[in-house]
């Protein structure tokens, strides 16, 4: 049964820290980067913070001591709302953008999508810039998972935010005994590969500052940049390389990362069935696409390896950097990217798409299919990870692939109706459904050229896409309300 009190408890937490973040950026503005912005991210942070100890201190004493699955649900899908809403205040003050736009571009940076509707960023503020990566940053292990990091001094079970917010169909495995100590863990990791991964820029070649604020959009595989170019402002092949590295990390399952750490052997990465067939999908893909742009006399065998190895990656790991000039390339390439960004990264990582666990699984049954046709009669399970794989984990992928597939056709069609063409929809929709950024035809650049009644489906389609579908479509049941 739902509990208001929870529910409003819980959401206290991320608006308070909404709050506390731009007020932090005010005190940035003022104090560092001196670019008179302090005044408009204090004006956004104050009532923020007064509203949120409001709701935390009227309703403390009517929490219940457990979160029920259904108020877990309703938190998990109202923090992305309400955190997307949030966000957008300064964006709509400071970039004079209207409310709609505001709060796609904060949508957009919290989960991690990447898709703009901003130009000029090279002329923007430099403490409004940092803003908008950090929300990508804060998004990467997601908002929810934060506050499940301070559930103990709610009072409040955890393991059911993770389930709820977590993405990927095997959802039960916890780093250690206890949740909270489970969240924290996930972002010492987070935190620690941003650092390593700022650091590699720097010394890459990148201003401190941009090293900073590229780690903050890799590592959480959510592609924005301080410069309208993209990752090849510096026409680096050696930075776009470190790209790829810390996007591979980011679209890694965090409990691999965790893993390694404890006990310092880099054989987990490979013992792990999901992430081994990620990273030789990656390179095969990679390879085959270098080949094609050689072949087509696009660049010469170096370039077309470097350009190839990190548009595959930054579309796989749904990141959308910009890199090469993807309107010259060979017809058929976008097809090919638009693909690859629904294969996905790995569960329980910051990558958006289906997850390569659900595309293991998937092969496994069709072969399975097959193997029944030939022997009717035969006990054939499927294995995963050498694990016999549950019916309720087939039924799950199975529901999950159907929801996407139906959820693209459904938000192509309505983006076509407000006057797209039908291949920049169904780019624009994969872009944001998949929490992958960049679309091609007229939103190849920006979406800009989207209505407002579209960019709200749009939207709407990040934070379902971010939650993986059931989280949301459960709310739309008259049943989850009812009892």
């Amino acid at each position: 049964m739902l509990n208001l009190a929870n529910t409003l408890l819980l959401l206290s937490v991320p608006v308070l820290w909404m709050g506390v973040v731009q007020l932090c950026f005010g005190l940035l503005s003022r104090w560092v980067f001196d670019d008179d912005l302090m005044l408009i991210f204090v004006e956004s942070a104050l009532p923020m913070i007064l509203v949120g100890l409001v709701m935390f201190l009227v309703v403390w004493k009517r929490r219940l001591k457990t979160v029920s699955y259904r108020d877990a649900l309703l938190f998990a899908t109202l923090t992305w709302v309400v955190t997307g809403v949030l966000g957008g205040l300064p964006i709509m003050l400071i970039a004079q953008v209207s409310f709609t736009d505001a709060v796609f571009e904060s949508i957009s940076a919290l989960t991690t999508t990447g898709a703009s509707i901003l130009i000029g960023l090279d002329g923007m503020s430099p403490s409004f810039l940092l803003y908008r990566q950090f929300l990508q940053w804060m998004g990467g292990l997601g908002v929810v998972i934060f506050v499940v990091a301070v559930l103990p001094m709610l009072n409040v079970g955890g393991m059911r935010l993770l389930r709820a917010e977590t993405p990927g169909p095997v959802k039960d495995d916890k780093l250690t005994p206890r949740i909270a100590h489970t969240s924290h863990y996930l972002w010492l990791v987070y935190g620690l590969i941003t650092v390593l991964c700022a650091l590699a820029y720097y010394l890459g070649g990148m201003t401190f500052y941009d090293a900073v604020a590229h780690s903050f959009s890799t590592v959480s595989t959510g592609g924005f940049s301080t410069h309208d170019s993209g990752m090849w402002f510096y026409e680096s092949h050696w930075l776009l390389a470190i790209s790829n590295v810390f996007m591979l990390l980011g679209a890694l399952n965090f409990a691999l990362h965790f893993s390694f750490l404890y006990s310092g052997k880099p054989k987990v990465y490979w013992h792990n069935e999901e992430a081994r067939v990620f990273l030789i999908t990656v390179t095969l893909l990679s390879l085959g696409l270098a080949g094609w742009l050689w072949a087509q006399g696009r660049y010469g065998i170096g370039d077309a390896l470097g350009f190839a190895f990190f548009e595959v990656t930054t579309f796989i790991t749904s990141t959308g950097f910009t890199g090469a000039d993807l309107t010259s390339w060979p017809p058929g390439t976008d097809l090919f990217l638009v693909t690859v960004a629904y294969l996905g990264g790995c569960a329980g990582s910051t990558a958006g798409g289906n997850k390569f666990i659900r595309n293991i699984v998937v092969v496994k049954l069709f072969q399975h299919l097959l193997q029944r046709a030939i022997h009717p009669h035969a006990m054939l399970p499927i294995h995963y990870n050498g694990e016999v794989v549950s019916d309720a984990v087939l039924n799950a992928i199975m529901a999950f692939l159907f929801l996407a597939a139906t959820s693209s056709v459904v938000f192509t069609l309505l983006l076509m109706m407000t006057g797209l063409d039908a291949w920049s929809a169904f780019t624009a929709v994969a872009a944001c459904i998949n929490v992958l950024g960049p679309g091609f035809g007229v939103v190849s650049s920006n979406f800009q050229p989207v209505s407002d009644a579209g960019i709200w489906m749009l939207s709407a389609a990040m934070i379902i896409g971010r939650l993986e579908y059931l989280t949301v479509f459960a709310l739309l049941l008259p049943a989850f309300w009812r009892y």
